[in-house]
């Protein structure tokens, strides 16, 4: 279900984008027209003609260079390219929708997506990783469930886009990058093809999960801040003070967790439980109306700090000693930017959630640290299982050495 999984998030990212992208051309042709719907319309579709034109022009330019590529690397770079391009091209809405740029500025996001593939390239990739995943006899079942499942999330994306965009323009867009973002990361960290081994699976999957651990904790704690001096708690300086000093006394908390625990339950179920300590206290902050219950769920919290150290000290254990310096740089740089699109993201929403329910972002950051679980479980199964297949290996090994020097 790998392949499906990646088209599911794919589909949804493009679903928002594309509805994000027709309202603000149509929205910006009818100011240009001065309110005329017909002309806006034709002005709207000759943009979307003249986009449609660039971003498959420039995806035939590509096809060669990557191609080749792919020979090196395997088809996957289909996948990864073609789909950096397109978070690439959504980044051009952003900056069309803050800055005072002119509306033909977006022709250079269908030119970043066409040159770096573009959909024939992503789908050529879809196409033969699903492939080489299935058995010759269940291909066409297989590529037929993979444009079953693309339909659905179609269906879905479309749905959603429409009461995303309500909310707000800007939360659509950034909906659409978020889910583009994690559908590239998906390809590049769980999509493998038979060259990948499972140490480099490892180190991508827990590469991930520290990313959307910080993805859903980091913009909400900040956010937090701001909550906790509006009605109907309205801290004072004092209580918020208060309120950093149990922020911070989770770091003790947590060290002594790790002393009193790691020999019991290891890394990985180490981990999993600071990261059900920190949802479970984001869910309650969601709806905590008293001081005290602020206080209940920072001790809740009390193993929060533990699920970050713990995975890199697992990564680190799937590192070769020669790539610790290049794979801890890529790390910081990759967390830097998760950082920067977590409070960008919650930022965002949390002024648009203030009338009907301030809370949301706390459950919204709940649920996609919870998501962080699943690679690390992932993991911790993969390893499990090359292990017993290892010692199924050896006892057979075993059994056909003592038949052979038990003959007569």
């Amino acid at each position: 279900m790998k392949i499906e999984l990646l088209v599911v998030i794919n589909k949804l990212g493009t679903s928002f984008f594309d509805m994000a992208l027709t309202q603000t051309v149509y929205n910006q042709s009818l100011k240009a027209t001065a309110g005329n719907s017909d002309r806006a319309q034709a002005l709207s579709s000759r943009f979307i003609l003249i986009q449609s034109v660039l971003s498959s022009v420039a995806a035939m330019l590509s096809i060669i260079p990557l191609s080749r590529m792919a020979d090196r690397h395997g088809p996957k770079v289909f996948l990864v390219a073609s789909q950096m391009g397109s978070v690439l091209g959504m980044f051009t809405l952003v900056i069309f929708m803050y800055c005072e740029v002119p509306l033909e500025f977006l022709y250079l996001g269908s030119l970043l997506h066409g040159l770096s593939g573009g959909g024939p390239m992503f789908w050529a990739g879809v196409a033969a990783l699903a492939s080489l995943s299935s058995e010759q006899g269940k291909r066409t079942l297989k590529l037929n469930i993979v444009d079953f499942c693309f339909g659905v999330a179609g269906v879905v994306g479309g749905l959603l886009s429409g009461y995303l965009y309500q909310m707000g323009p800007s939360v659509l867009l950034l909906t659409a990058i978020l889910v583009s973002v994690v559908a590239l990361l998906y390809s590049v960290f769980a999509l493998t093809d038979s060259r990948r081994s499972l140490s480099e699976i490892s180190i991508g999957m827990l590469m991930s999960a520290m990313m959307l651990f910080i993805l859903g904790m980091v913009g909400a704690e900040n956010v937090l801040q701001l909550y906790l001096l509006k009605p109907p708690l309205s801290w004072d300086s004092i209580w918020a003070g208060y309120g950093r000093a149990a922020t911070s006394a989770m770091y003790l908390s947590s060290f002594i967790g790790v002393l009193g625990l790691f020999k019991v339950l290891g890394d990985t179920a180490l981990t999993l439980l600071g990261i059900v300590s920190n949802c479970t206290e984001m869910a309650i902050m969601a709806f905590t109306v008293e001081s005290w219950v602020y206080f209940l769920a920072r001790g809740i919290m009390m193993f929060a700090c533990v699920p970050m150290p713990t995975l890199r000290a697992m990564l680190s254990k799937n590192l070769h000693p020669q790539q610790y310096g290049r794979v801890s740089g890529l790390l910081q740089l990759v967390l830097a930017v998760t950082d920067v699109l977590s409070n960008v993201f919650f930022t965002s929403i949390y002024p648009l959630t203030l009338g009907w329910f301030s809370g949301f972002c706390f459950l919204l950051s709940c649920a996609i640290s919870y998501i962080s679980a699943v690679p690390i479980m992932y993991v911790n199964l993969s390893l499990k299982d090359n292990t017993n297949r290892k010692l199924f290996t050896v006892s057979q090994g075993n059994v056909k050495a003592w038949r052979f020097f038990s003959l007569p």
